[in-house]
């Protein structure tokens, strides 16, 4: 008999999806602007917030500035998903073969399922003159515990490098 592999979460990714949309609509709107800085977002570091978790699912508020990657990382035993605030953002996403990039501008969506290895960037803007950080909504479910980081070989390979526990959106 083959047994059946358990999601880590009764959410699915749709639902992490909806989920940062409502949450960049509250962003949008102003709901978590007690939740920002009051010097206003740093210029030449990350900066993040938590702005929902319960032992389901944790949505977070990040900052994202030039010249400051994530590195290449998988989300352990957790669904992602994010949306766009404002700016925009690179993502290098391994596919098995090559890493691959794709631009998101606000208003764009992306779902990571168990195993999905990636690098999150801040990209410039041609619209905004000034280089300010970009913003992003991201919700992991369960939340996340722990973040795998990697290498791709000079044989073009995926390498672990290290696993560190976490209880926010960086190892």
């Amino acid at each position: 008999m083959i047994s059946a592999v358990s999601a880590p979460t009764r959410l699915r990714v749709p639902d992490l999806l909806k989920a940062v949309d409502q949450g960049a609509d509250g962003v949008l709107s102003g709901h978590y602007d007690h939740l920002l800085p009051a010097e206003g977002l740093p210029v030449d570091e990350r900066w993040y917030t938590r702005i929902h978790g319960d032992d389901e699912l944790d949505i977070w508020l990040i900052s994202w500035v030039k010249d400051h990657a994530t590195e290449l990382h998988d989300h352990g035993g957790s669904l992602g998903a994010l949306t766009v605030v404002s700016g925009a953002l690179d993502e290098f996403r391994w596919d098995g073969e090559a890493l691959r990039r794709r631009r998101l501008g606000a208003g764009d969506q992306a779902a990571f399922p168990l195993g999905w290895v990636h690098d999150v960037v801040w990209a410039p803007t041609p619209a905004i003159a000034v280089a300010g950080p970009t913003l992003s909504v991201h919700a992991y479910s369960p939340p996340l515990t722990a973040m795998s980081y990697y290498e791709v070989t000079s044989r073009n390979t995926l390498r672990r490098n290290r696993t560190e526990l976490t209880d926010g959106p960086e190892g």
